[in-house]
C-alpha cells in the first residue's frame, strides 16, 4: 500500500504524520472494513439503515444499532460516503501517536448505557505487557488498549444537535465501539479550526484507499 505523508502546521510548530504500513496489527484496509461489514448485512437491512439516515439526518449510529440489535460498525458502514471514511488498521499505531499533538479533544467511552467523557489532550502511549499503554503526566486520561482486538477505525462527520461534529471511532472484534475521540471545542462551542483541518486531511488521504 502506498504511504501518505501529511504535514500539519500549528503556529510555528510543525507535525509530520507519515501514514504507512509500519504496524503489524492487522492487514485489513479501510475499504475492506466497509465491505466486510456490508457483506454481513442482508441487502434489505442495508437499505433500511440507509433509509433511516436519509429520514433522520441527526440520527446517531449508536442509537440505531441499539434499536436494531446489531453492531455499531454495521450501522456506520451504511453511512453515506461523505460522512464516513475507514482508516486501514495498519495505520492504528501512527494515528494514536499523532493524536497527542492535536490539542484538547473529547474522548468518550460508552458501556451498558453509561457514558464516560474526558476533555483534554489525548495521552502519549507506549507498548508494554501486550497493551498500548496511555500515560499522562499527573492527572489526565490513562488506559491500556488491546490493539490486536481492534476491528475497525472510522472517521465520522455528522451533525450533532445541529452543529458540525467530527469523531474518530475505534471498534472492537464484535463491531462494538471501544472508544471515540471527538474534536475539541472552545468556550463558544466552536470546533478548533486546526483540528478540523487535520481531521479532513486524514479523511481525504484515506477516502480512496
Amino acid at each position: 500500500m502506498p504511504s501518505h505523508s501529511i504535514v500539519t502546521t500549528a503556529g510555528d510548530s510543525k507535525m509530520k504524520m507519515t501514514l504507512d504500513s509500519e504496524l503489524d496489527v492487522a492487514p485489513d484496509l479501510g475499504s475492506e472494513q466497509r465491505q466486510l461489514s456490508e457483506q454481513n448485512q442482508p441487502s434489505e437491512q442495508q437499505a433500511q439503515l440507509r433509509q433511516r439516515f436519509e429520514q433522520q439526518a441527526d440520527l446517531m449510529p449508536a442509537q440505531l444499532a441499539s434499536e436494531l440489535g446489531i453492531a455499531e460498525l454495521e450501522v456506520v458502514a451504511a453511512l453515506p460516503p461523505e460522512q464516513v471514511v475507514f482508516v486501514p488498521l495498519t495505520q492504528l499505531d501512527t494515528l494514536l501517536q499523532a493524536l497527542p499533538e492535536w490539542g484538547k479533544l473529547t474522548t468518550i467511552v460508552m458501556l451498558s448505557g453509561s457514558v464516560f467523557e474526558f476533555k483534554g489532550d489525548f495521552p502519549d502511549g507506549k507498548y508494554a505487557h501486550g497493551y498500548y499503554n496511555l500515560y499522562s503526566k499527573g492527572d489526565g486520561l490513562h488506559g491500556h488498549l488491546k490493539l490486536e482486538a481492534m476491528r475497525g477505525i472510522a472517521l465520522i462527520s455528522r451533525p450533532f444537535r445541529g452543529s458540525e461534529s467530527h469523531s474518530i471511532n475505534f471498534f472492537g472484534s464484535e463491531g462494538e465501539v471501544v472508544f471515540k475521540v471527538y474534536l475539541g471545542r472552545d468556550k463558544q462551542r466552536a470546533l478548533f479550526p486546526e483540528q478540523v483541518r487535520q481531521f479532513k486531511a486524514l479523511a481525504t488521504a484515506f477516502a480512496s484507499v
